[in-house]
């Protein structure tokens, strides 16, 4: 019979897991250190616990029950951003995207916290994120909230500073909503222009949808460009990459099935994505759904479909003609490209075929903003640090813009730039291609 921490069992007996969820990855890590240098928490703090090695011993003792889920313990593994970076430079190939989801399930069953924060979990990845409509009716009181004044007037009278926990740092980061118009959905089809060259299905998101709606706009328009017939899945919505990395495991689960089941109905060649981190968590159905009989064949040949927005475009020369976009800009590679999916020439390889378009490299590109999900909200003071190196990093290039390719990233260093005020300008990748295609 196994032990249990808080009265609830932890493992099977000769398989280490954590919320059921398989850490025997634990096992892979032989210790180097090599993770060390590329681990911004350690980078930060320099301590052992703080770094990928440290808290793989952390997850390996608490699943074999060594220890318990302590206020420390939690602590070391709530600092981890999830980025992945250890993940690229270890020679053993530890899968620690897997076991620190696994270990923050773990958490979130042993310590919930209280019935308010519990509320505003269930508020944000339950009700808002599982249900596209309800998501919809926020933005519109979000950019009623905006456009009427009041935000102005809650910041200037400095009532948010007095909101209770995290509050006034998810204040702090809601992004600027865009006109009704913008917000409105994708039509169902988009011609390809030219020689046919696949028909693609497209993430529109969640976040995504409400708040950086032109990106997928400018992403049809590209597409279509480069003789894509692009389809746009009814019924889709959130494919439950901020609970996967939040440790809502079962909604993860669900949302997945959801997304599968949408995507399945219009039978595309490839599933583009634009945005990093659900692209990398849809890469990883297979390994999610494992365990699901009615899912795991489907789940595997959904993610084998997958493809961020870049290295699909980047497998053929960017079709012309391309209009000169006459300014400098650097490239801050997003963790869950870089790190999550391996990417990292493709981007580059596009920027360099627009014309008039300058690119100086980023020191550090491939280092975390501090945004990594809901990171800088649940861990605003390490989320700033972070934050503040990157700016210095972006500021050091002379650029005028900086180019990335997922919205959390682009609302954290916009956040940033205006707090250094700063002129230099936050674009996904997507609305430079477009306007090398003529849009405005």
């Amino acid at each position: 019979m196994a032990h249990t921490i808080q009265g609830s069992p932890t493992q099977s007996p000769g398989r280490l897991a954590l919320h059921g969820l398989s850490v025997e990855g634990v096992n892979q890590c032989v210790h180097c250190g090599l993770c060390l240098a590329s681990c911004p928490t350690f980078a930060e703090l320099g301590t052992e616990m703080d770094s990928p090695r440290g808290r793989i011993f952390l997850i390996k003792s608490l699943a074999e029950e060594r220890i318990a889920l302590t206020d420390s313990v939690a602590s070391h593994l709530s600092l981890c951003l999830d980025c992945r970076a250890c993940e690229t430079v270890c020679p053993a190939g530890v899968p620690y995207g897997r076991l620190i989801e696994a270990a923050k399930a773990e958490m979130e069953r042993v310590r919930p916290g209280s019935p308010l924060r519990r509320l505003f979990r269930w508020l944000n990845f339950g009700l808002l994120l599982g249900h596209p409509r309800i998501l919809a009716l926020a933005a519109a009181g979000l950019r009623l909230y905006q456009a009427s004044g009041l935000q102005f007037l809650v910041r200037s009278s400095g009532i948010v500073r007095i909101l209770p926990g995290t509050l006034p740092a998810w204040e702090a980061l809601l992004p600027p909503l865009p006109p009704r118009a913008e917000r409105a959905p994708l039509p169902p089809r988009i011609a390809a222009e030219g020689a046919r060259r696949a028909r693609v299905a497209v993430l529109t998101g969640c976040v995504q949808a409400v708040v950086f709606g032109a990106h997928n706009r400018s992403t049809a328009r590209v597409l279509a460009k480069n003789g894509c017939e692009v389809v746009v899945p009814e019924g889709q919505g959130c494919c439950g990459a901020l609970n996967a990395h939040g440790g809502d495991h079962a909604r993860a689960l669900d949302l997945a099935r959801r997304t599968i089941d949408a995507f399945e109905t219009v039978r595309a060649d490839a599933v583009i994505v634009n945005t990093s981190g659900c692209g990398a968590h849809m890469k990883a159905y297979g390994h999610l759904l494992a365990a699901d009989p009615a899912y795991a064949e489907r789940a595997t040949r959904f993610a084998a479909s997958v493809r961020d927005l870049a290295e699909f475009l980047a497998g053929e020369p960017l079709r012309g003609p391309l209009s000169p976009v006459p300014i400098t800009v650097t490239y801050h590679d997003p963790c869950h490209v870089v790190h999550g999916q391996k990417i990292r020439n493709e981007p580059r390889r596009l920027l360099a075929q627009i014309p008039g378009l300058k690119v100086v490299e980023l020191t550090e590109s491939d280092w975390c903003c501090g945004s990594a999900g809901i990171y800088n909200l649940t861990q605003p003071e390490m989320a700033t640090r972070l934050l503040h190196r990157k700016v210095s990093h972006i500021l050091a290039t002379g650029a005028g813009a900086v180019v990335t390719a997922n919205p959390g990233c682009i609302l954290q260093i916009q956040a940033g730039l205006a707090a250094h005020r700063s002129g230099v300008r936050v674009l996904h990748l997507v609305e430079l291609l477009d306007r090398a295609y003529g849009a405005q």
